[in-house]
């Protein structure tokens, strides 16, 4: 994952800054608790292909 990338998009739910999972390939909202898919290096930042993160994970 390119972190200039990360330096610019955002959560689409609440609009704050995203942290890269490289275990899970997956763009964490720390806020919404919810964490995104990259497929094939692409980030899939659309609510209903996120998935529910605990609060212990979304650390």
């Amino acid at each position: 994952m390119d972190h200039r990338l990360l330096e610019i998009i955002a959560c689409p739910v609440c609009h704050g800054k995203l942290s890269y999972n490289k275990d899970n390939l997956e763009l964490i909202c720390k806020f919404d608790h919810l964490a995104y898919p990259i497929r094939d290096g692409i980030p899939v930042l659309l609510e209903n292909e996120a998935r529910q993160v605990s609060l212990d994970e979304g650390q």
